[in-house]
């Protein structure tokens, strides 16, 4: 096995949830009389920070502050979360590979408490060794976090790899010093994906033949 420790991105890695972001964000776009968007728009101009995000689809931080829009959606994201499953091939790829002799962490942008509650959702709490989110609801990102984590792995940086699905992702993993392997099937677009880096993946069946 050539690497040791895989950091996994959470939502549109490990989870399939684009689909419950875009639903969550047309009800609050609609409350704002802004218009809707699909899953391409959406993968198309999501990003870190998320307030930039929010500016793309036509928030006004001047009428409302980010916080206030924010958590709208968070309230709501947070009574809904579990109805995102795991995507098919999850389960059986962390096993693979934890049986390969890797270990898994989580690193993500969400707030650490709610991403604790979905990973205990999922029944995933003893697949990884190490959980990391932030401390708050705005996702800023995660590259302090990512080096932080890193530095508490007791392994080299050549053994371990990021998988995620977004160009922020790519970001962390370069800030960690660690390969990056990207799925196109989450929240970023193929076509961004791919003006980051070649190692693009549609399945965990094509990423295990890469990495294993």
């Amino acid at each position: 096995m050539k690497y040791k420790h895989i950091i996994w991105d959470w939502n549109g890695t490990l989870v399939d949830d684009t689909w419950l972001f875009v639903d969550i964000m047309n009800g609050v776009l609609k409350d704002r009389k802004l218009n809707n968007i699909t899953i391409d728009d959406y993968r198309n101009v999501f990003d870190f920070p998320v307030q930039d995000y929010y500016r793309k689809l036509g928030f006004n931080f001047e009428d409302e502050p980010f916080e206030s829009a924010g958590m709208d959606f968070i309230k709501i994201y947070d009574e809904r979360k579990f109805e995102a499953p795991l995507f098919d091939d999850t389960l059986t790829t962390l096993n693979t590979l934890k049986k390969l002799g890797c270990n898994h962490s989580v690193l993500s942008a969400q707030n650490i408490i709610t991403l604790k509650k979905s990973v205990s959702h999922y029944n995933l709490n003893q697949m990884f060794q190490y959980i990391s989110g932030l401390e708050d609801h705005y996702a800023i990102g995660k590259i302090e976090q990512g080096k932080n984590l890193i530095s508490n792995l007791d392994v080299e940086t050549n053994q371990v790899a990021m998988i995620g699905d977004t160009e922020h992702d790519h970001e962390v993993a370069e800030a960690m010093g660690v390969k990056c392997f990207l799925m196109d099937r989450g929240h970023n677009s193929t076509s961004r994906l791919t003006s980051k880096q070649d190692d693009v993946f549609s399945s965990f069946t094509e990423l295990l033949d890469s990495i294993s």
